[in-house]
């Protein structure tokens, strides 16, 4: 893992209120490589203490990258953690083609390369990692901690165990188009490159990974200014493929699972069974929408908790 250099990062002006001074922090961009592509992160150290726990942080809105979480980043930051905030392959500030794939074998892949990279290093401290995920990559994050048992806590925020439940949640119709759109994009991206599809439906007619009423504004106002709203077919095939093994990921470790009692992207009960299988979780339901929990209230009210629920379990 390398350290090209300094960097603030940007986000939407909303987003900026009420957030924490940038005196309590500081931040350095690393690198690290995960399957031969180059991921790009940000590691936030906060001035005390000196040898913080660790939170690893990493999700957020189905291709949009991890930039979105920057508010959470800097409140866990200010209040003691070292965080490092990080984009996968096809998102964000990382490389890789064709862009917004999303993949959950890669995301697990780039984890497991994120955390051999911070291992690596000895200006933070290892020994009280803390994982914290969101949407797809929550439930990747309670899959990386069960397999290994060096992992402190987890936080599950809005966690997809299963692709597969996720997209057949929109109905038989959006799944079979969806497949009928991967498998043109196999076909053709060898030759004419990738067959692209919505990622957030906007009334084109064409299959989405996500169709819940309000998003395709919500993402707009959350992702950087040249996102795009499109990811390849494939991703459809990618998630239809992801299911939570036999058993289901169980980590040992304190474990965390935040939904919202009125999220329609990923609805609480899949969330609740997410709780329900892990021994060790606690289960917050917060009176939230799906997008809520990126600015003001939502925002404020899971930092809030998950920093009480960090304090209880690696604090020192």
């Amino acid at each position: 893992m390398t350290s090209p250099g300094s960097a603030a990062g940007g986000r939407r002006e909303e987003t900026r209120r009420d957030s924490p001074s940038r005196e309590a922090f500081s931040t350095v961009t690393l690198t690290f490589r995960s399957g031969g592509v180059k991921c790009v992160g940000r590691l936030y150290r906060p001035d005390r203490p000196t040898d913080p726990p660790l939170v690893v942080l990493s999700g957020g809105p189905i291709g949009a990258g991890a930039g979105v979480l920057e508010p959470y980043a800097e409140r866990l930051a200010a209040a003691g953690y070292a965080v490092f905030r990080f984009d996968g392959r096809h998102a964000g500030e990382s490389d890789g083609e064709p862009r917004n794939l999303v993949s959950p074998s890669r995301m697990r892949a780039d984890w497991d390369a994120a955390l051999a990279g911070l291992r690596a290093r000895d200006d933070v401290d290892t020994d009280r990692v803390v994982l914290w995920g969101v949407g797809l990559a929550g439930g990747i994050a309670l899959e990386v901690a069960a397999d290994d048992p060096r992992i402190r806590a987890v936080v599950a925020q809005t966690p997809v165990r299963s692709g597969r439940a996720f997209l057949r949640s929109r109905g038989l119709g959006t799944l079979a188009r969806g497949a009928a759109a991967g498998v043109r994009d196999l076909l053709q991206s060898p030759f004419f490159g990738a067959h692209a599809v919505p990622i957030v439906d906007e009334g084109a007619g064409d299959p989405a990974l996500v169709s819940a009423p309000g998003a395709a504004r919500r993402y707009r106002d959350l992702a950087a200014e040249d996102w795009e709203n499109r990811t390849p077919g494939r991703s459809f095939l990618a998630l239809a493929r992801h299911t939570c093994r036999d058993g289901g990921a169980r980590p040992t470790c304190p474990t965390l699972v935040i939904g919202g009692t009125r999220d329609d992207v990923v609805p609480i009960e899949p969330v609740e069974a997410t709780a329900d299988a892990v021994p060790t979780a606690t289960l917050l339901r917060l009176p939230v929408n799906h997008f809520d929990l990126y600015a003001d209230e939502g925002l404020t009210q899971a930092v809030g908790h998950g920093l009480a629920f960090l304090d209880s379990v690696v604090r020192e």
